[in-house]
């Protein structure tokens, strides 16, 4: 079974706020059996826009993920987060087949 992903890009308006979404999401990120890949740190823009902020989550699988998503632990912790950064967040299930050569 493919893993499922968080793919984030988030622009920060207000960092002291924001750091209580991030002890919020910590509850559903838990149950979910989230783990961060990407979480900030260097990047560079090769192709495209890009937001001050990037992270990848890794969850078990794309229901876990999409459970996760749609859960009430993180409706409330995403509660905390609104209003204070600007955020893309995508849903996607990983690859699990061949890879090229």
């Amino acid at each position: 079974m493919a893993k499922g992903y968080w793919i984030g890009r988030v622009d920060v308006q207000n960092p002291e706020a924001y750091q209580n979404y991030v002890k919020a999401n910590a509850a559903a990120f838990s149950k979910y059996g989230a783990r961060f890949l990407v979480r900030g740190g260097n990047f560079e823009a090769v192709e495209g826009a890009a937001r001050a902020r990037n992270v990848v989550i890794e969850f078990p699988s794309y229901e876990q993920a999409l459970a996760c998503w749609n859960s009430p632990e993180y409706a409330a912790a995403k509660a905390e987060r609104d209003g204070h950064a600007v955020a893309e967040i995508i849903v996607i299930e990983g690859y699990d087949g061949p890879q090229p050569g």
